[in-house]
């Protein structure tokens, strides 16, 4: 047993005579966790060190588990007061220690009388002994050693204390860690350079479990499993999730183009070229999951039920990991704790991140975003969270490479040198895209090619290839506003191209910065009716709204939305009813809109 072991065992109190006596000692044998130990001050000034005296002895106990742990911290009536110099030993006599009465355990104290008579006082006074918390393990307790010094005093020398008070014990069981496996159907095609045991070494001794995250994973896992397809729009806020999940989708996207441009930690509006702070898009999906969750209490506190699933989950924009693996790792921990679902990660350098519809794009090896993904698939399984983890690759239009460190990247490398900034000039388009997707299959859930144009034969034809190696591995699609769709498509295409990419196996589709468009352009129309017809404007607005409750729109009544009737709710609750501070009772909604 290590000193480390044994510093919480015992307090000794001090003795104004030992203190005088330089010659004077204190040895103590304390039994401490299923063996016994000799204490021995070298100053009683300082704190006590301690020496292993044996090795423990160990008894089974039936119906004790592993993990169990009892916590004794009792206040003992009277104190136990021991004379200096004398051997003295502390043992539970309650056994099985599960079996024990918390209000009845029994700690026996033996000592042998007093030698001498302190000048200071009574002997019961001479040294105090004030037991702290004593930790007793599932292991029972061996007798003391037999040697000379030890051996437990007759009984009638024995005085045996138990608390007057009610004392602060529990029988508890150290938080048992969720075992660790990949061998779920979940897992089926994912590959892991790591084991189990890894993770459970880097792993806490107490796992927090994240609720939003973990169902948000897992809702999105079965809904790509039951559904042609699920579709999605970028959210920028809380509210306009609220109003996406009230018109029917089941999953919010979060871009992190969006967070650059108005959302983002920093209190800047950014291009997408990773210039925000790391923790904003984390940021982002705590308050959409806030309002989400606020929407749940709202209709749950009116109806006493709800009519959806309020929290949808979210797939949230990871860019490339704003750095290297570790970044990565910690980011992926960030928007699990935040109740992220869903994970995307880029194979572009993060210093130099693009969004993908921009030039200047620069890859990294394949082998490098390998590790991307695998220290993104850590932090889940470190966070014991199925996140959905989705790979996202920029070949198709990108034209640099940091490094020829990858042989599978070299056949892809431009003849000519480097540029001035040290990147070699690499071939972009599909052939490219299609060998990274392959390489990034069996470390990810989904695989995304971004493209440049809403082109189906394109999409058509990365599907295929990625299935011809990796059957059913599913696939992400951006539906981008940066692409100009009715002149690349006709309406006929437009109407049916999620249906199509969703029999190819396009299993998650969105559109990212739907949240921005909805946002300027909704605003701008109303800015500039207002500019000029001032009020006519706003009530145009107001009447469409009043229309649009026909088909579950509800955010006309503002505060009701935003959740005063809910905090209402709660004061009566607190007040039993007596509240006179009530806020929706006079309010001109409850009068004009009839709430």
């Amino acid at each position: 047993v290590s000193v480390a072991d044994l510093e919480r065992a015992i307090t000794v109190g001090e003795d104004p005579a030992l203190l005088d006596d330089p010659e004077a000692t204190l040895e103590t044998s304390a039994e401490w966790a299923g063996c016994w130990a000799r204490i021995t001050p070298d100053d009683a000034r300082r704190p006590i060190t301690f020496e292993a005296a044996e090795a423990p002895v160990v008894w089974d106990l039936d119906g004790l588990s592993p993990g169990t742990w009892m916590i004794a911290g009792y206040t003992w009536e009277p104190p136990i007061n021991l004379w200096s110099r004398a051997p003295w030993v502390v043992r539970v006599v309650d056994q099985p220690v599960a079996e024990a009465d918390p209000a009845s355990l029994q700690v026996a104290a033996t000592f042998p009388p007093p030698r001498r008579q302190s000048r200071h006082g009574s002997p019961s006074q001479a040294v105090g002994l004030r037991p702290p918390a004593l930790l007793v393990s599932m292991e029972a307790f061996a007798g003391p050693p037999r040697r000379s010094g030890y051996a437990l005093l007759p009984l009638d020398q024995q005085l045996l204390f138990s608390t007057t008070r009610t004392p602060r014990t529990a029988i508890m069981t150290e938080p048992k860690q969720p075992a660790v496996t990949f061998t779920d159907a979940r897992w089926e095609g994912v590959t892991r350079s790591y084991d189990a045991a890894d993770v459970e070494r880097l792993r806490p001794s107490v796992v927090v479990e994240h609720t939003l995250a973990r169902r948000g994973a897992e809702r999105l896992w079965q809904l790509m499993g039951e559904r042609p397809y699920v579709n999605a729009l970028g959210a920028l806020t809380g509210n306009q999730a609220v109003q996406q999940v009230r018109a029917g989708l089941e999953a919010i996207y979060l871009s992190g183009w969006q967070v650059a441009a108005d959302a983002n930690l920093g209190g800047q509006m950014y291009p997408d070229q990773s210039l925000y702070p790391a923790n904003s898009v984390p940021s982002v999906v705590k308050r959409i999951n806030n309002a989400l969750l606020r929407a749940d209490q709202v209709e749950r506190s009116e109806s006493g039920e709800t009519t959806r699933e309020w929290l949808a989950p979210i797939v949230a924009d990871a860019e490339a990991g704003f750095g290297g693996p570790l970044n990565a790792f910690e980011l992926m921990k960030g928007m699990i704790e935040a109740g992220a679902g869903g994970v995307h990660f880029e194979d572009q350098l993060a210093s130099e991140k693009k969004c993908g519809h921009l030039g200047g794009k620069v890859l990294v090896p394949t082998s490098q975003f390998v590790r991307t993904l695998t220290a993104a698939r850590l932090a889940a399984d470190v966070c014991d969270v199925p996140t959905v983890l989705i790979a996202r690759t920029d070949a198709n239009s990108a034209k640099l490479l940091t490094s020829d460190v990858d042989e599978r990247d070299r056949r892809f490398i431009e003849p000519g040198g480097r540029t001035p900034d040290g990147f070699f000039r690499v071939r972009d388009g599909l052939e490219s895209a299609i060998a990274r997707g392959l390489a990034y299959a069996p470390y990810a859930d989904l695989i995304w090619c971004e493209t440049s144009t809403p082109d189906l034969a394109e999409a058509r034809r990365f599907a295929e290839a990625i299935h011809d190696q990796f059957p059913g591995k599913r696939l992400a699609y951006n539906c981008s506003p940066s692409f100009n769709w009715k002149r690349k498509l006709d309406d006929v295409t437009i109407a049916k191209f999620q249906r199509e990419l969703g029999a190819m196996g396009y299993k998650f589709q969105f559109v990212t910065l739907a949240g921005f468009h909805a946002l300027n352009h909704s605003m701008f129309q109303l800015a500039r009716g207002y500019k000029e017809s001032g009020m006519t404007a706003y009530s145009r607005l107001q009447v469409a709204e009043f229309a649009a409750e026909e088909q579950g729109y509800t955010a006309v009544r503002h505060q009701r939305e935003v959740g005063t009737g809910y905090f209402d709710r709660v004061t009566q609750v607190i007040t039993g009813g007596q509240a006179s501070t009530l806020a929706m009772k006079e309010s001109t909604e409850a009068q004009q809109f009839g709430t």
